[in-house]
């Protein structure tokens, strides 16, 4: 999740399944959105989708995206050292919470993996 309006290094990409320019944030987002660009069960993908009406604040989704079977998946990208946070907590409870009042029940979060010393 982002703010709507976020001040920070954006890059910006066009890939075949969306409509416009994807705006990307974060290595993470920008990983994932290759990730679903190779899916063959997804058939359109909209960055960034703003979740108008939170109680929270003014934010946007990461990734919004319709399947080839008429469903429709929500995924939120977060670094793994973030979601001990008590404000992402909220912010993705909030998420899910949004998408399920409009009959999307396949929310989910992308983290990054975690790096172990051996």
């Amino acid at each position: 999740m982002m703010r709507k309006d976020p001040k920070c290094k954006c890059e910006k990409r066009a890939v075949t399944k969306a409509n416009s320019v994807c705006r990307l944030y974060s290595r993470l987002q920008s990983a994932y959105l290759d990730i679903l660009q190779k899916t063959d069960s997804i058939d359109t993908i909209q960055c960034n989708v703003p979740l108008d009406g939170l109680s929270v604040g003014a934010y946007t989704s990461d990734f919004l995206c319709k399947c080839k079977d008429g469903s429709f998946l929500v995924r939120e990208c977060v670094e793994r050292k973030f979601l001990a946070k008590p404000m992402t907590v909220s912010l993705l409870d909030a998420s899910r919470e949004f998408w399920k009042k409009r009959g999307i029940s396949n929310w989910g979060i992308v983290t990054n993996q975690e790096k172990t010393n051996v």
